[in-house]
């Protein structure tokens, strides 16, 4: 993986129930700042998503794009771009840690767009999206 951004965030809530809120990519919209759409293409015999087509729409990334999943029980989950138009890569993961009553969410990513941005635009674009997405995924956990 290309050099990438990393945040964490303590969830009230088990790893499964985490990851579950994570593997429900219809309802993102619902909770994901700028997400449009997550069409499910495609999954593994357990259920899980293997493919994703999404339509994002946040600053500075707007784009249509499939990522393909890789599933590590209710540990951790990878992705990486199948194909963009504006993203070139958009590798990352959630890593989960229980905390006994809590869980330690940690978002990874690593993203390079076909336009030019220098790697500090790329940074902040990276942490924007990753900041949006832990507190999302937080309050929409905590929620449930």
């Amino acid at each position: 993986m290309a050099e990438q951004t990393t945040s964490s965030i303590t969830v009230d809530a088990a790893p499964a129930e985490v990851m579950a809120v994570i593997a429900d990519f219809p309802a993102y919209p619902a909770w994901a700042k700028g997400m449009q759409t997550a069409d499910v293409l495609s999954t593994y015999d357990d259920g899980r998503a293997e493919r994703v087509f999404f339509v994002l729409d946040v600053a500075p990334i707007k784009d249509e794009y499939t990522l393909e999943y890789t599933w590590d029980g209710d540990r951790q989950v990878t992705w990486t771009l199948v194909e963009g138009k504006m993203l070139r890569a958009l590798d990352g993961a959630y890593v989960l840690r229980d905390l006994g009553g809590s869980t330690e969410v940690t978002y990874r990513l690593a993203l390079d767009v076909s336009i030019p941005l220098i790697g500090m635009l790329k940074r902040k674009g990276e942490k924007i999206l990753i900041d949006t997405a832990l507190k999302g995924l937080k309050k929409r956990v905590e929620s449930l």
